[in-house]
């Protein structure tokens, strides 16, 4: 049986908020079988719950962010992304704040976090969410969508005409039938433009940005000293958000995800097309290892050698 993982115990950070600029404080903990993941506001009195759920999500204007009356939680793809990526099915995240710190801007500093405790297998069986029919959500000349799928791959293309970025491959396809999390994504930080800062702060955004968390560009140049850490980081980072968004769900996903020019708004809006077009998903488990498809078992063992 694939079964249900969680943290073998806590593990703390302390960062900045990427829009909001402010300290937070940050722990991880375990949480029993069925939990999933849950946000929670621990500086609210009382604190606030927030599980991961697409239909929380009131904010994607450079995040995704959940809201539960007036609690907010914002910045959670790249936690998000982790989790998903190392099969962590139940945890609890605390947080001081409203927005997950940004740490490096990628979701390399939350996988480290996860591993340094370890992973502890449940006595129950994941549960996945598999697409039974392609669903699409077209927005202009951006569109997502999710097909069939018998493991979970993400093929995406950007288009932002600029030369830095276009000089650099902007399509990638993402099997983890093949590859790996940790190596191929994980890495992948976020990215802004310099023209852009100042109308974004006066939005109340990118208040915590700097070169230490984003690959920060001007209008012709990486503006970092180092570079970048992969050839296609720029559509890498794209992918990680995707896994990250798509996480909220609160299963796992067996599907092939399609994207062009998309965001955190269209990641959202293509699960809650999936969740209620009738007949579109089902949810599975895998009770040996027969029944487990070719197509994700490479992914399992991954994520298991981790455990």
């Amino acid at each position: 049986m694939i079964r249900q993982r969680t943290l073998k115990a806590v593990v703390k950070a302390t960062g900045v908020g990427l829009h909001g600029g402010r300290r937070v404080e940050m722990s991880l903990r375990p949480a029993p079988v069925d939990t999933g993941i849950v946000f929670r506001r621990v500086d609210l009195d009382p604190p606030v719950d927030m599980p991961a759920d697409p239909y929380a999500v009131v904010d994607t204007k450079m995040c995704s962010g959940l809201q539960k009356g007036r609690a907010k939680i914002g910045t959670v793809e790249h936690l998000m992304s982790a989790l998903a990526g190392l099969g962590v099915d139940n945890c609890y995240v605390d947080v001081d704040a409203p927005e997950i710190p940004i740490l490096d801007g990628s979701a390399a500093p939350f996988v480290f976090l996860l591993q340094s405790v370890g992973f502890a297998v449940q006595d129950a069986p994941r549960r996945f969410l598999r697409v039974k029919k392609t669903v699409e959500y077209v927005e202009g000349d951006k569109f997502v969508r999710l097909h069939p799928h018998d493991g979970f791959k993400l093929s995406f293309a950007i288009h932002f005409n600029h030369p830095a970025i276009d000089g650099t491959a902007t399509e990638v396809c993402i099997d983890f039938a093949r590859q790996q999390y940790i190596r191929d994504v994980a890495r992948a930080r976020t990215f802004g433009f310099m023209q852009d800062v100042e109308a974004l702060r006066n939005m109340g955004l990118a208040q915590g940005g700097s070169l230490d968390n984003a690959i920060v560009l001007d209008e012709y140049r990486i503006l970092n000293p180092d570079g970048l850490r992969y050839a296609d980081e720029f559509v890498k980072h794209k992918v990680l958000d995707a896994i990250g968004d798509l996480y909220l769900c609160g299963h796992p996903l067996l599907a092939h995800y399609e994207a062009n020019k998309a965001g955190h708004a269209l990641n959202n809006q293509i699960l809650r097309v999936l969740l209620e077009t009738e007949g579109a998903w089902e949810i599975v488990s895998f009770e040996d290892e027969a029944s487990v498809p070719a197509d994700l078992r490479g992914q399992i063992s991954a994520q298991q050698a981790f455990a």
